[in-house]
C-alpha cells in the first residue's frame, strides 16, 4: 500500500494488544479494525478494507487482541475482547484520532466487537466484514440470531457479506447497509468489490465529521 506502518503496543485491562497503524496523508478519519476469532490483521478482507480507507485519506489501525498478542487461538470472552478494544480505542483518540472521526469495524467476531462497543468509543459508524450471524448448519428456527448486536447500533453501518457465507446473510435496516459480494465467510473471492464498497460508504459516512 506504500504507507509506512507504525506499531504500537497499548495495555489494556487483559494484557497487551497491539496496534499496526497505516496514517494516511492528511487523513480526515481513522478506521479502526479488528480480526476473526481464530486469524489475524493478514486477512485479506482487511487488508482490502485498509486499502479503500487510504483512498480516501482514512487512517487505519488494525488490531491484534490480547489473547493473539501471547499467542492463543481461542478467543477470550467477549467482556475481555470488549474492554480491550475500547483501551485501544481510548489510546489511539488521544494520540492520533484527534478531532477527527473515528469509525470502528472488524472482520467476523471483531465486527461484533465493534457493534458492542460503538457509542462506548463514540465510533461515528461500524464496518462488518462478514458479519457471523448466526452458528452455521443450524436452522434459523434453532440458531441463536446475533442480529441484535448490529440492530444496536444507533449510527451507520456497513455490512460486507459473502453470498455464500455459511453464518448467513444479515438483513438491511434503517442506517444499516449490507452489500453481498461472491465468495463465503473467507471474503477471499473478489476483493475488489470489498475496496469498491467500503470506498463508496466512506466519503458518505465523513462528510460531516471532517474537521475545520
Amino acid at each position: 500500500m506504500g504507507v509506512e506502518v507504525e506499531v504500537r503496543e497499548v495495555e489494556t485491562p487483559h494484557g497487551l494488544a497491539r496496534v499496526h497503524v497505516h496514517r494516511a496523508r492528511d487523513p480526515v478519519g481513522t478506521l479502526l479494525l479488528g480480526h476473526g476469532a481464530g486469524g489475524g490483521i493478514g486477512a485479506r478482507d482487511l487488508v482490502a478494507a485498509t486499502s479503500a480507507s487510504l483512498s480516501r485519506g482514512v487512517s487505519v489501525a488494525l488490531v491484534e487482541q490480547p489473547y493473539r498478542v501471547a499467542g492463543r487461538r481461542s478467543p477470550a470472552p467477549a467482556r475481555q475482547l470488549d474492554a480491550a478494544w475500547v483501551a485501544v480505542a481510548g489510546h489511539l483518540r488521544a494520540t492520533i484520532v484527534g478531532a477527527n472521526a473515528l469509525v470502528a469495524g472488524g472482520r467476523s467476531s471483531g465486527g461484533r466487537v465493534a457493534c458492542r462497543t460503538a457509542a462506548e468509543v463514540g465510533a461515528v459508524g461500524v464496518l462488518c466484514l462478514a458479519f457471523p450471524l448466526r452458528p452455521p448448519g443450524r436452522c434459523e428456527a434453532d440458531a441463536a440470531s446475533r442480529l441484535p448486536e448490529l440492530e444496536s447500533v444507533s449510527v451507520p453501518v456497513l455490512v460486507v457479506q459473502g453470498a455464500r457465507d455459511p453464518f448467513g446473510i444479515p438483513p438491511a435496516g434503517r442506517g444499516r447497509t449490507v452489500v453481498e459480494v461472491s465468495g463465503d465467510h473467507s471474503l477471499r473471492a473478489d476483493l475488489d468489490s470489498i475496496e469498491a464498497a467500503v470506498s463508496d460508504w466512506l466519503p458518505t459516512l465523513l462528510r460531516h465529521h471532517v474537521s475545520d
